[in-house]
């Protein structure tokens, strides 16, 4: 039998070293990438897969990934991203946006052309990992809302363009995920505010849970594509509206 490969971005920490961890568990050879090698190799020692030192904005980094993976990937992750700040749109720094535009959208749309003929090759899937912060604005958010929005029509467009050809396009869209940076690296480091995005929140999502449904979007049957799969904890029924006990 071939031997299964994936492609994770921004898997040196969160939702893509979870993904990693959780692909090598169904199977997949994981090519784990991301701009911070030393965590790379931790985990790619952990799960017997390989690390590769990639910066989604440059396009040198992201031909050399190419070159690594060769003629055949079963799965690509588009994970690399994030946020950057959460000012209101009168004190917005618009450096921040353009930071988030070039990871998120332009960012997954270089890998994504880098790799598509290799997965084309092998019948493949592209997994696009979004937010909620793409089904609806939100105070503070017009940076991350119009950059994953902007990600979301990246997926839609390339859906429509392959219709009949052999490759799946599908996006998860998470809400509110607690993991070790995301919003410590959206507040500059500050760990208090970081911390006050979950206060008092029962049980948000953690990386596994985003993991296991990548995982599961995955291994459905070659004819079947998740177009989108939005994914909240319970105690959030939308984004601006969150319980907390």
């Amino acid at each position: 039998m071939t031997e299964l490969v994936a492609v994770v971005t921004g898997a040196s920490s969160g939702i893509g070293a979870a993904s990693a961890r959780r692909l090598a568990s169904e199977g997949y050879r994981v090519i784990a990438a991301a701009r911070r090698l030393d965590r790379l190799q931790e985990l790619t020692e952990e799960i017997g897969g390989e690390a590769v030192e990639c910066d989604v904005t440059d396009d040198a980094s992201v031909a050399a990934l190419a070159g690594r993976v060769g003629g055949r990937l079963d799965l690509l992750v588009n994970n690399a991203g994030g946020a950057v700040g959460q000012e209101p749109f009168e004190d917005a720094d618009l450096d921040a946006w353009r930071t988030m535009y070039e990871t998120n959208v332009l960012g997954t749309g270089r890998v994504t052309k880098a790799l598509l003929p290799a997965l084309e090759a092998a019948e493949g899937t592209v997994v696009f990992v979004t937010s909620t912060a793409a089904e609806a604005a939100y105070e503070g958010g017009a940076g991350y809302n119009a950059a994953k929005s902007g990600e979301r029509m990246l997926a839609g467009a390339l859906r429509l363009e392959l219709c009949g050809r052999p490759v799946r396009v599908c996006e998860i869209s998470p809400g509110m995920v607690k993991t070790e940076e995301f919003s410590l690296v959206r507040f500059g480091g500050d760990q208090a505010a970081a911390d006050a995005v979950y206060e008092g929140v029962p049980e948000p999502l953690v990386a596994d849970d985003i993991a296991d449904a990548i995982a599961w979007i995955a291994t459905r049957p070659a004819h079947v594509n998740i177009d989108r799969l939005v994914i909240r904890p319970r105690a959030q029924a939308a984004n601006h509206k969150v319980f907390r006990g």
